[in-house]
């Protein structure tokens, strides 16, 4: 499948280098997938940029991050993992190398406690601009939405991961929330569905991406996907979702 016609930016993706240190996660390690892994995969599909998400089993390692930014090159950000101890000249320095946002893994572990949310949300905006990401079950949100609301800029990864979530997600999106449409093999609710109530709620708030490697995933991402979206959001909102939404998040950060 060819997206040569229309720019694709891909919101979620990893990449897992055995050159750099990696921590079991409940007893697991990932296998290998390099920049160039990432480039040969995603050839065919118009890739133009993307976000590289660090992983609960890359804790709080920058360099190989700051690596695969490096080897990606123009386009591609990344969303990394921080300690509320954090320094502002740490934060600045992954600032340079193309860091744009910092993750709260909730679903894995391996990042920041949410007891530190806020403090370390914004910090890193008043520092760098950067946005907040969650990898979180939807359901889960209520808790956190006096908290969320007080934030610049958040997002909610994998749709939010369940149906009993949805509620919560579109609550979350009608606040100003922006959700990525990622890893469909590894949620548990209905994706036509949930990906229609999402542009329905606010059509700049989806944010496609392949979530490659898909590590751990019932099924690892496939090209199908993405047509499995633009069929269901529609050709009116198809840049938007594909490209548009997650430019302006990643690359308009200090506005």
């Amino acid at each position: 499948m060819s997206t040569s016609a229309r720019p694709v930016f891909d919101a979620h993706l990893h990449i897992i280098d055995p050159g750099f240190p990696l921590t079991e996660n409940n007893g697991y390690l990932p296998p290998a997938f390099t920049a160039e892994d990432y480039l040969r995969r995603t050839d065919p599909l118009g890739i133009t940029g993307g976000a590289v998400v660090s992983g609960s089993f890359q804790g709080f390692d920058q360099d190989y991050l700051v690596e695969a930014l490096r080897r990606l090159g123009t386009g591609f950000v990344g969303v990394t993992q921080l300690p509320v101890t954090v320094t502002d000249e740490e934060i600045t320095r992954l600032d340079a190398h193309g860091v744009r946002a910092v993750r709260f893994n909730v679903r894995r572990g391996g990042s920041e406690t949410l007891d530190h949310l806020e403090a370390l949300a914004r910090h890193v905006h008043e520092v760098a601009g950067w946005h907040t990401e969650l990898y979180i079950d939807a359901a889960d949100l209520p808790d956190l939405m006096p908290v969320l609301r007080a934030l610049p800029a958040v997002s909610v990864d994998h749709l939010g991961l369940t149906e009993s979530g949805l509620p919560h997600l579109l609550s979350f999106v009608e606040r100003g929330g922006r959700v990525k449409a990622t890893g469909f093999g590894r949620v548990d609710l209905e994706v036509t569905k949930a990906v229609q109530a999402v542009v329905a709620a606010d059509p700049r708030a989806l944010m496609f991406g392949t979530d490659l490697p898909s590590t751990r995933a019932r099924r690892p991402f496939d090209d199908d996907d993405l047509r499995l979206l633009t069929d269901t959001i529609g050709p009116e909102h198809v840049r938007a979702v594909l490209h548009d939404n997650a430019a302006a998040f990643y690359f308009h950060h200090r506005d």
